[in-house]
């Protein structure tokens, strides 16, 4: 644990919380800032930074309690589509550097239903061809 992260501080119980779920290696609450009704963050109990410093097999499990808890919100929310959204990084977007898994459901009509959408950018065929190379 790290004493001066707010995420170890909730699962601690040292700051509380709305906690829908609870296992030995997960807590999922809900967001105190959320994109929309029912958004929810899975939190690893054991401190990681990032994706980059989560053991392969608590990634594995992350994506497993995911799903498991996406089906289960879609059903009580009756929401129309989900997010999963983790970010890396303070360019990413990340500001509590624990790791943890944003669930986001989604609801048709919505004031902010523009939250996940960018501008994209074009590449020649010889960039992407480049890039390729770089990746594989």
């Amino acid at each position: 644990m790290d004493q001066n992260c707010i995420f170890c501080k909730i699962i601690t119980g040292k700051i509380p919380s709305k906690k829908i779920y609870e296992d030995e290696d997960f807590l999922v609450i809900l967001d105190v800032n959320p994109a929309s009704k029912g958004h929810a963050l899975i939190l690893p109990k054991e401190h990681y930074a990032n994706l980059y410093e989560l053991p392969e097999d608590l990634a594995a499990k992350t994506m497993l309690l995911a799903k498991k808890m996406a089906e289960h919100m879609t059903k009580k929310l009756s929401c129309d589509g989900f997010n999963l959204i983790q970010n890396n990084g303070e360019v990413a977007g990340q500001t509590v550097f624990h790791f943890h898994l944003h669930l986001i459901p989604r609801y048709q009509d919505a004031e902010n239903d523009d939250l996940l959408r960018w501008d994209t950018l074009e590449f020649t065929g010889e960039e992407l061809t480049a890039m390729v190379k770089l990746l594989v």
